[in-house]
């Protein structure tokens, strides 16, 4: 490597885990602990519900696909989330998910940048679901 090449590292990444029962209990979970780096869940109100939906048949890329969409709705309405629904048939994913604007009094965390595909799985063990992702901050 010469002097005009280099690099160094940058600790800028937290793994998330989420379980569930079911798989969207499991993304739901994982919703969850993502805003929860951001904002206490429990000081968010659910003022204001936002629905989408998407389409992804690999279930790995739906995780960071819902996790993504997620913070890009939060960014656009200006809105923290705390309460997280999907549901899924065949290849379409629909979310429920509601919470508010940001406001004064909520102490702000850890700002996420976005979810990556960095030791990403989604898998199920034994009865239960178990969603793993790496997220930019």
């Amino acid at each position: 490597m010469s002097e005009t090449e280099n690099y160094f590292d940058h600790d800028a990444d937290i793994g998330i885990i989420g379980r569930g029962n079911t798989v969207e209990e499991c993304f739901a979970n994982t919703a969850r602990v993502m805003f929860s780096l951001m904002v206490d869940l429990e000081k968010v109100h659910q003022i204001q519900i936002i629905t989408f939906e998407f389409v992804e048949s690999d279930i790995e890329i739906a995780l960071v696909t819902w996790l993504n969409l997620l913070l890009a709705k939060s960014q656009e309405h200006h809105l923290i989330f705390g309460d997280f629904r999907i549901t899924h048939e065949s290849d379409t994913w629909k979310a429920i998910v509601s919470g508010e604007p940001w406001r004064e009094n909520l102490e702000r965390g850890i700002e996420i940048k976005g979810a990556t595909l960095t030791m990403l799985s989604v898998k199920k063990i034994n009865n239960s679901w178990e969603a793993r992702c790496i997220v930019d901050v």
